[in-house]
Order: C-alpha cells, then structure tokens, then sequence
C-alpha cells in the first residue's frame, strides 16, 4: 500500500526549506524500501509551522511541523510512513489544529488540500462549479448574484464589485477587458500569494466567471515581479486550463471565449493603484490617471475595464456555486462574506487567518497570534499595509469591519495586521511612513511628491527638539494638504500612520 506524503510547495515553505525536506523523506523511502508518494501540496496559511509534513491516513491527514531535514530520520523511524509517530513535531489531526479549525474558510478551502496545479484535484473539491453555473446565465444574472453576495473590493477600497461590473456591463464596446491586479505590495500580506501558488484554478475560474458577466473576452494578471512561484504555477495552471477547456475560445462547450495570461509588475508600489496599473500593461511608466474618467468606462487601451484585486475575483467561484445569499450569510453590516487575514510582525503564530467579518482584532491578535513572538508586550499595531495607522491598545477590540475602522479613522485595507511590541519606536515608525511615500510616488502630484520630502524633514527637526510646538503644527498641516491635494490614496492615505502617531504615541516624538 502507498503512503500520501504532503509537502507545500509555495514561497514560504520552500524559503523554510521545503525542497530540502521532501528530498530527504524520498531518499528515506528508497532506502527502506518504502511505498510513498510525494505530493507537493499548497501551505494552509499555519506560517509557523512550516514546512508542515502531512501524512494520509485513514482517520485524515496527520501534521507534523515545523519539519527540518534533521529531524526526518527520527521521525521515519517513529513511524512517519504509517502516520503514526510518537515525535515531540507530531501536531495530530490537521484538521483540527485550533488555529485552523477555527476560521471560515470560504475562500480558502482548498488551500493546502490539493496539488495546487492538477485540474483533477480541482475538479474533485468543486472546482469549476461556478463557471458551469454562470455558463448557463445571462449577464445580468451574473452580475445580479455579484451583488446579492455584497462582495466588496478586497483591495483596499471595499468598492461593492457588482457596481463595477454592472458599470462595465452597461458600457458599450466591441472589446472589454478584465484585469486582476495581483501587485500585492502591502506590508504583512501574502493572501493574493497564497491564492496564485496554492490555488490558481480558483483565480482563473473567477476571471472567467467576470469574463461572462460583463462580455469581456481577454483577462489579464498583472502579477508583482518580485512572486517568481506565483509566475510559474500561475502559468502551468492557465496551460493546463486551456488544454483542459476552461480557458481559450470554447469554455467548457459552451462556445463562449475567455482569453487569460500574466504579465510581471514594473517593481513599484504604485503600481498596486488600479490607474497606474492600466498604465504600466499598456507599456507605459506606472503614473497615476486622473478621474473621471473610471477605468470601468475607459480602462486598459481606452475600453472599459473591471480591474478587481486577487481575493476579490477569489471569492466568485463559491458565490457562483453556492449562491450569493450563502455568501451574504457571513459578515455583519454591510461587510458581507469573509475576509483573509495576514498576521505578521513580532507574532508568535504569524499566518493566514479567513474569518467572516465580526471578530475583533484583539481576538486575531490573541487567540490566533499567540501574542508577540518576543513575548513582550504587544504595543502597537499597523492594519492595512504601510499607509494604515497604527492601533493603540485602546482600538484593538474594534470589529474586522470595514465600517468599524473607519469610524476610527483607521483601514482594513487588503487584510494585513502587522505586530509590534513594546521596543518599537512609533517616532521611527512615523518617520517610515513619509519616507515610504518619498521613494514610492509615482511623482504626478505635488502634495504626494513634494509633502512626504518636507514630512521626513519637519519629522527629524522634531525628533531633534527644533521649534517642536511649531514643527508639530506644520507637520499636522502638511498632513491634512496630503490627505486633501493628493490625486490618488498613495499621498492621500500616507498621513493616517504619521497622524496615528501623533495622537497615540506622541512621546515617541519627542526622544
């Protein structure tokens, strides 16, 4: 009888040395004589535990992790190839590690549970499901259950996407596009990674579905440059989709045409901004658009666009085959679904958590994180990438809510929460924020260009006690002239953190 033996193939796994692990546990095999197969799974998101070995037995796959190419001759002899070791890494049932039992996963329910580049595997977990339903809709429908689901931007924005793809649908044009912007540039996010390395099929499917409801015919993904295994799986899997006819002229029979292929990102962050996304596909330098005009009306080449981010056209496959209303079930307000969470930073238990919208960042930081990694206490905390504020103490039992962080003046963003403990200097961290800006603006508009280069200066004169009551006050207007003068989020959302700072911790600002 052959033994299943999972090993994650995706960035983090292999950074832990994956590759090194799965070769020594074949090597153990040929020399015992063992029957095993090898198979290179995507991760569940458990960060730290990788790489995590899982071994199919008949009770469900047992874990052990996080396993190093030391470790593995112990763990045969304990009885890794039955899935039965008594070894200080043997975590039990996978399934039910609480980090993992605990979430919704909705999304993310086939990551690290299939070879992320077999079709068949796919096809095994409802893979292609949404598509065969969508098929047999007409746009409107399409679109219709989009906005029953009340999916939201999950880029940063929260835009409800049935809006969009109703604007787009609405737009007369012989060629539509859709284009999914997978430049994920946030600090302390890798769910768009995980989704294109341990899922890919789900993407394509999505892309697919938007295809139909709004008649566009050529999707592309503009994939970040520095994801190089993105890059290879995502273009293994769209060959085998093709081969497989769920890309190209005839999706699954029907006739219908949808076109699919990656194009690697130009290495800015700016270019995460739909606008200057569209620029730098159309081979020009990634500068912000003014609007209007939307890029749903006149988007990639001047024809309308749905630009929509990775977890975003993520989540369509399940709302196509289980029904927008299902969707809708989880979340509360008007932040419907569930949302991927990426906890990094100074955490003990960094990883992916999906949860529907409700829970408190507390209880993210607490009952998944663990606390901090250095076992001191947590101080302060970013969400929403490097133009998020920083969260006091105070903040931290506010609900995973779209609604809920703006109320205090903080963003969700794509889902990253990013840790700090009580030796971070917050002074540091505001300064960070403006020079972030200084290296990143694309350049067009002066608050942006010119506001985060005085920021850094009017920051270090206040760092070294220079007219500090005065500086102060410039520093609080300069933020407000970014926030209000800046033509895209880039200079408009670089003051939160530094205005977080100043209200939260501002005796950091005064060493």
């Amino acid at each position: 009888m052959t033994t299943r033996i999972f090993v994650p193939c995706d960035t983090t796994a292999l950074a832990m040395g994956a590759d090194a692990v799965a070769a020594e546990i074949a090597r153990q095999a040929k020399t015992r004589g063992a029957q095993i197969e090898i198979i290179r799974n995507g991760s569940r998101g458990l960060f730290w535990l990788e790489p995590l070995v899982e071994v199919e037995t008949a009770a469900g796959r047992i874990g052990f992790g996080p396993v190093e190419v030391d470790d593995i001759a112990a763990l045969v002899e304990a009885g890794l190839f039955e899935g039965a070791a008594e070894h200080p890494l043997a975590l039990g049932l996978v399934e039910e590690i609480p980090f993992l039992k605990n979430q919704q996963r909705l999304t993310f329910a086939r990551s690290g549970i299939t070879d992320p580049v077999s079709v068949e595997d796919y096809l095994a977990l409802d893979g292609f499901r949404g598509l065969e339903k969508a098929l047999q809709l007409n746009n409107q429908e399409i679109v219709d259950e989009i906005k029953v689901s009340g999916l939201r931007g999950r880029g940063g924005a929260a835009f409800p996407t049935g809006i969009k793809w109703q604007t787009v649908l609405n737009a007369p044009a012989e060629q539509k596009y859709i284009v999914c912007n997978a430049d994920e540039g946030d600090s302390g996010t890798f769910a768009d990674r995980m989704v294109m390395e341990c899922d890919p099929y789900m993407l394509i499917e999505g892309m697919a579905i938007a295809g139909l409801a709004v008649d566009a015919t050529q999707g592309y993904i503009y994939l970040r440059s520095e994801y190089p295994v993105a890059h290879r799986l995502m273009n293994l899997a769209i060959e085998r989709a093709y081969a497989a006819g769920y890309l190209g002229d005839n999706l699954m029979g029907s006739g219908r045409r949808f076109d699919l292929e990656v194009r690697l990102g130009a290495g800015a962050y700016i270019c995460g901004e739909e606008t200057s996304l569209l620029e730098s596909l159309e081979g020009k330098r990634g500068l912000v658009r003014a609007k209007p005009p939307l890029p749903a009306i006149v988007g990639l080449f001047g024809q309308p666009t749905v630009v929509n981010n990775v977890l975003s056209l993520a989540a369509v496959p399940f709302i196509m085959h289980k029904g927008g209303e299902t969707y809708a079930s989880y979340g509360m307000g008007r932040s419907l679904g569930t949302l991927p969470m990426q906890l990094a930073g100074n955490v003990k238990r960094g990883g992916l958590i999906e949860l529907a919208f409700g829970a408190t960042l507390r209880q993210l930081m607490e009952d998944f994180g663990g606390g901090t990694f250095s076992g001191r206490t947590l101080r302060a905390v970013q969400v929403g990438g490097p133009l998020g504020a920083y969260l006091p103490e105070s903040q931290w039992d506010t609900p995973l809510d779209y609604e809920s962080f703006a109320a205090v003046g903080a963003v969700l963003g794509h889902g990253g929460v990013v840790m700090f403990d009580d030796t971070v200097d917050m002074g540091e961290q505001a300064r960070f924020s403006m020079e972030f800006c200084v290296v990143e603006s694309c350049g067009k508009c002066t608050p942006c260009r010119i506001g985060s280069t005085r920021g850094v200066e009017v920051i270090d004169r206040i760092r070294a006690n220079e007219n500090r009551e005065a500086n102060l006050e410039l520093l609080a207007d300069l933020c407000d002239t970014m926030v209000d003068g800046s033509l895209c989020a880039m200079g408009g959302m670089t003051p939160f953190p530094v205005q977080s700072v100043m209200k939260y911790f501002p005796e950091d600002l005064q060493r």
